[in-house]
């Protein structure tokens, strides 16, 4: 991913004040630990990457909003957002993920977070009850004001391949086409939203965008809630590729992709292109 790095503790504070600085209001934090197991331990570890990233973050750049992605794919071995059930070698089949045991250690793992003094956690696991479970957690723990991005509608995409690389957590075998939504349904997307709002989400995504505008829109039409939308590392590498070769103006077609993100209904756009497009805007 041209222009995207994996950040030490210290590098990602400026570059947080950096985007601070540019008028960024938010920024999605994912961890990418050097130890990894089955169990994905290090996820929910009071002295794990996140929790120190976060807690490093709140004193030194107060004033930005962080969000912490809660998933195990960059945890565990096999490379799944989930628990595996009788994990054998060789054997990672989606077929086997521990949907309950999964959303337990979510929980855990959002809390960390809560604890660490992130301000909104976003559970991109797509695994089912995971948002429930979470505010419960949460709130149990006096942690009310701490909000929820659910990847509510995230399609099995082939177009989350450059993060998958640059994260290391792409899955050692199988597909998480269990999990995830089948790119040819849109109902189940609805269903799935709504769920999490019942759930208690605060905030609803829509993943990846481009490829999910028709999603995006419906969504906006039937729900009175926040809509986030994932302008993906697929997407944001694929205009960097064709800009590379001279084939398209870079500029021009960020521009483009944005505004359409947003005509189609979306109020909260992650992007890789966020620094750069707040420069620009910060010049008009």
């Amino acid at each position: 991913m041209p222009g995207q790095f994996q950040l030490s503790v210290d590098h990602l504070i400026k570059e947080v004040k950096e985007a601070r600085d540019l008028g960024i209001p938010a920024v999605l934090l994912f961890d990418i630990p050097s130890k990894k197991d089955d169990s994905a331990r290090g996820a929910y570890a009071k002295d794990g990457l996140m929790q120190k990233a976060v807690s490093a973050l709140k004193k030194r750049v107060s004033d930005i909003l962080v969000i912490t992605n809660v998933c195990l794919c960059e945890h565990t071995r096999h490379g799944h957002c989930g628990i595996i059930r009788n994990l054998s070698k060789g054997e990672t089949s989606t077929a086997f993920i521990d949907n309950d045991l999964t959303v337990d250690i979510l929980a855990k793992v959002a809390l960390s977070h809560a604890e660490a003094g992130a301000d909104m956690v976003a559970p991109s696991g797509m695994m089912d009850g995971q948002v429930g479970a979470i505010r419960k957690v949460l709130d149990g723990a006096r942690f009310m004001d701490t909000a929820i991005m659910a990847y509510s509608a995230k399609y099995a995409s082939g177009l989350y391949g450059p993060f998958r690389q640059a994260a290391q957590s792409a899955p050692q075998s199988g597909d998480r086409s269990s999990y995830q939504m089948d790119i040819a349904n849109s109902n189940e997307a609805l269903r799935e939203v709504e769920l999490d709002i019942q759930e208690g989400a605060d905030i609803v995504m829509v993943k990846p965008a481009l490829t999910s505008l028709d999603i995006i829109y419906r969504v906006k039409q039937k729900f009175n809630i926040p809509l986030a939308a994932y302008n993906v590392s697929g997407e944001y590498s694929l205009v960097k590729a064709a800009a590379q070769c001279g084939w398209v103006d870079e500029s021009k077609i960020i521009w483009e992709i944005l505004r359409v993100i947003k005509r189609a209904g979306a109020d909260i756009i992650i992007t890789y292109y966020a620094k750069e497009i707040a420069a620009q805007l910060n010049r008009k």
